[in-house]
């Protein structure tokens, strides 16, 4: 072999390279926006860039997949349900406490399946992995939990909390374990 063949053999093997990295990464890109659905342009956003966002949001997925994630008992299920129910009612003469015990049974639904509930960012960071749609309405009823803590949210407002709980808490008490 000459010189000049093994320079375009070398050639072609970087392009190769080239290509089957920008075919992984494509798929990946794919495979993140599929699975995140709106937390994959918001974790976009949030880093400025979307090489860190996809790493932020594979470590997730790997996160997660380790986990325990297991479906609640049906007696425990229905435990939860009927707490929900009270609480739920409680909603027209203390609005603040419904919306309050709505966001303490999503994390007790959380902590009895198996995600970690140590902190708040942590709670989202798991629940988008499973529960990608949901992960805003939480992040918002939040919200509206810290408004309310200084007396800027309206009765419409906490309402909106107990709806975006409700979601994520019916997600959680799903009676199949989360495919992955």
């Amino acid at each position: 072999m000459n010189t000049l063949s093994i320079v375009l053999i070398a050639v072609l093997i970087v392009l190769c390279a080239i290509i089957a990295w920008l075919a992984i990464s494509r798929l990946r890109t794919r495979h993140l926006r599929s699975k995140f659905g709106p937390e994959y342009q918001r974790a976009v956003s949030e880093y400025g860039d979307r090489a860190k966002a996809e790493r932020d949001l594979a470590r997730r997925e790997d996160r997660v997949q380790h986990l325990d994630i297991h479906p609640l008992p049906p007696a425990t299920r229905d435990r939860y349900l009927q707490t929900w129910r009270e609480g739920q009612t409680r909603f027209v003469d203390d609005p603040k406490g419904a919306v309050m015990l709505a966001e303490h049974l999503v994390t007790e639904v959380m902590r009895e399946r198996g995600y970690p509930v140590a902190e708040f960012e942590r709670r989202v960071e798991d629940i988008s992995v499973d529960h990608p749609q949901l992960v805003q309405n939480y992040r918002a009823a939040r919200e509206i939990m810290a408004r309310q803590q200084h007396g800027e949210a309206s009765t419409e407002d906490l309402r909106r909390a107990l709806v975006h709980f409700r979601a994520l808490f019916d997600e959680l008490l799903e009676t199949q374990e989360v495919s992955r």
